[in-house]
């Protein structure tokens, strides 16, 4: 069977057996939290559970390596969405041990790309110069830094809206504080 045959199969299970009702809740996060981390596979359960978070609590912003490196990409639009109109009033960056956005190989990445059957013209017709756009860090603590920085000097951000910073342990859900936002 196919992934996608397997989800529709379990959905439609998960719907008639009412499973949904377990996750009842509204879009307003119930910690009045916005939390920015990486896409991690090990996190998806571990960081929730870490940070004693339920379905609900938080609103929760992903991408690769929990990297914000510009002030009007998606990310901060989410990030500010949350806190304008969802009533999140703290911010939460948190980055991992072990990310493989650690030393960002850029070249390697596109060669990944060729493997997988994208032509280098494909990869020349990119608007940006992928040396710079497909970057990560040296230390999650210094990403995290930089990332807190920028939320925290963004025009549309309330004074009163503190921004965190952690790096957590995908290993035992450790939080290390990079920056505490009060």
């Amino acid at each position: 069977m196919m992934l996608l045959d397997e989800i529709l199969s379990f959905n439609e299970k998960f719907v008639v057996d009412k499973k949904y009702e377990a996750y009842v809740t509204d879009k307003f996060p119930n910690k009045r939290a916005v939390v920015f981390t990486c896409m991690d596979t090990r996190l998806v359960e571990l960081l929730p559970k870490a940070l004693n978070l339920k379905n609900g609590d938080v609103k929760m912003v992903k991408n690769a390596g929990a990297i914000l490196d510009d002030p009007y990409d998606s990310t901060m639009k989410s990030i500010l969405v949350a806190i304008h109109a969802l009533q999140a009033d703290e911010v939460f960056v948190i980055a991992h041990h072990g990310c493989g956005m650690t030393n960002f190989d850029s070249d390697a990445f596109l060669e990944l790309t060729k493997d997988r059957g994208i032509e280098q013209s494909a990869i020349d017709q990119l608007k940006v110069d992928p040396n710079e756009w497909l970057v990560g860090f040296e230390d999650p603590a210094a990403s995290v830094k930089k990332s807190v920085e920028i939320i925290e000097n963004h025009p549309l951000l309330p004074e009163d809206v503190p921004v965190h910073g952690l790096v957590i342990d995908p290993a035992t859900g450790k939080l290390d504080l990079v920056k505490k936002g009060y």
